[in-house]
């Protein structure tokens, strides 16, 4: 039963989120008006829209005084990403020009706000300025997510974001903060992914991009949100530098936001050399990196240069869940192509901005699998698993397992639902894995978008999105009668 505090706090909460996630229309409103583009009244409508609706929920609730619950924090979490989606799906709908649908918008505002990447329009190089610069803030927000930057405020409001935080932030250890205070864990993490954003940038520009095009794919890698300024993605540059760029960017946004703040902060490669999930990340990729290298090179498409360029590009990007990719990797080998979609749902670190599974929950799976091997070899004996140094407790490994069995279960129902609508089953399985890994490369009739899926497989693949960006849970907890009785 629900409680007339709890939807107060729950909509005071919503409210001012939703509240701060209008302000950023206020960057593409910009970009619209210095070049001229019509595209700035759908920003400024949605602008309005959210600061009126926002503002209004939050003036009439603002005098709670209480603090949110774990059950309040998960609730506000899923409604926000409800709202999230449909406010990022608005300028879409209300910008005339672009001449989409419903289905279409929310899709497009969807996979952008999950960073997954994947699009429905068919022309994206013939998009205004404005707008393809908004879909590349849409993956920058929803990389660390908008909650994070919230609770770096709530604060100032005297409403604690703890309840928040923990909700929203990836991985089996969410109680981990990076300072006493969780106001300055989240200003850590954006400052660290703002100078990294930046960087990217730069160095996208100095390869060869221009300031317009270096930016927006800056902003889209750092958060490993894939889209483009162009149809080809990467590939219309036909630059070795550029891939380059992009694959490397795309591995240092894998690791562990944390690390790089605590790196900075004692002046130390230390905390990211000996770090044990991000040592397991890098020998997982390298091997898939060589693989990729020597089957391209073996197929004779191309040389041994050209062979290791496409493949650690295309390996890091579809490994992290990027999905920026060149225009011809749908001709590569089926078997390379099966492999990258594979890896896909390995991820990255945990507390990155990388979808999937994470490769912190695959190393703990696979010592605890060679601990049943070694449990069946000598029964008498007593093991412990660990991280580093740490000892993963039982609650952490049933915690990973539950998780696991449910992101294969939720990919394996995606797959056979796709399979059932017509499509035959690598489109159907790419497409899965595209959009529950936050991945947004496709294959078969998705390898050049996602725009010819029936509408209701587009609206399955919003769910897939949604359910990969919040890993499953708070969605799963809010289905449960048990909730509903707290």
């Amino acid at each position: 039963m629900v409680k007339k505090n709890q939807l107060i706090i729950v909509g005071h909460l919503c409210s001012f989120l939703v509240l701060l996630y209008s302000l950023s229309m206020l960057l593409p409103i910009s970009v619209a008006l210095f070049y001229k583009e019509k595209s700035v009244f759908a920003f400024f409508e949605t602008f309005v829209i959210g600061l009126v609706t926002g503002g209004v929920g939050w003036y009439f609730t603002r005098k709670t005084k209480a603090q949110p619950s774990t059950q309040d924090g998960f609730l506000i979490i899923v409604l926000f990403w409800l709202l999230f989606s449909l406010l990022s799906a608005l300028p879409f709908v209300l910008d005339k020009n672009l001449n989409i649908n419903l289905v279409d918008a929310m899709f497009e505002g969807i996979s952008g706000i999950t960073t997954t990447g994947a699009t429905v329009l068919n022309d994206v190089s013939a998009l205004p300025n404005s707008v393809l610069y908004y879909r590349a803030q849409l993956n920058f927000i929803g990389g660390l997510g908008v909650i994070v930057l919230a609770v770096a405020i709530l604060p100032l409001l005297g409403i604690g974001g703890a309840k928040l935080y923990q909700s929203e932030m990836p991985g089996p250890f969410k109680e981990e903060r990076l300072s006493p205070r969780l106001a300055d864990s989240a200003k850590s993490l954006w400052v660290v992914y703002l100078l990294l954003g930046g960087l990217c940038s730069a160095s996208f520009w100095a390869a060869g991009m221009s300031w317009f095009d270096a930016v927006c794919h800056g902003i889209s890698t750092v958060s490993l949100g894939g889209f483009s300024t162009r149809n080809e993605s990467l590939g219309y540059y036909d630059s070795a530098a550029i891939e380059m760029v992009g694959g490397i960017f795309s591995v240092l946004s894998a690791v562990n936001f944390a690390l790089y703040f605590v790196a900075l902060t004692r002046r130390s490669l230390k905390p990211l050399l000996k770090n044990a999930e991000l040592q397991f990340f890098l020998l997982v990729l390298a091997a898939i990196v060589a693989i990729i290298w020597i089957e391209l090179y073996r197929s004779g498409m191309y040389g041994v240069k050209e062979a290791f360029v496409h493949g650690f590009f295309m390996t890091s990007s579809m490994m992290t869940d990027n999905g920026l990719s060149i225009s011809d990797y749908a001709q590569w080998p089926p078997h390379t192509v099966l492999l990258l979609l594979g890896v896909s749902f390995f991820g990255g670190c945990v507390g990155s901005t990388c979808g999937g599974i994470k490769a912190l929950r695959f190393m703990i799976l696979t010592k605890q699998s060679v601990s049943e091997i070694n449990q069946l070899i000598h029964p008498n004996a007593i093991s412990t698993i660990k991280v580093g140094k740490s000892v993963v407790q039982e609650r952490v490994l049933r915690s990973v397992w539950g998780f696991f069995f449910l992101y294969v279960f939720f990919s394996c129902f995606f797959i056979w639902a796709l399979n059932l609508l017509g499509y035959d089953f690598m489109t159907s399985f790419a497409t899965a894995a595209a959009c529950i890994n936050n991945m947004g490369i496709g294959y078969g009739v998705t390898a050049q978008g996602f725009g010819d899926l029936d509408p209701i497989a587009k609206w399955m693949m919003c769910a897939a999105m949604l359910l990969g960006r919040l890993e499953i849970y708070p969605i799963l907890i809010l289905c449960s009668k048990a909730f509903w009785r707290f």
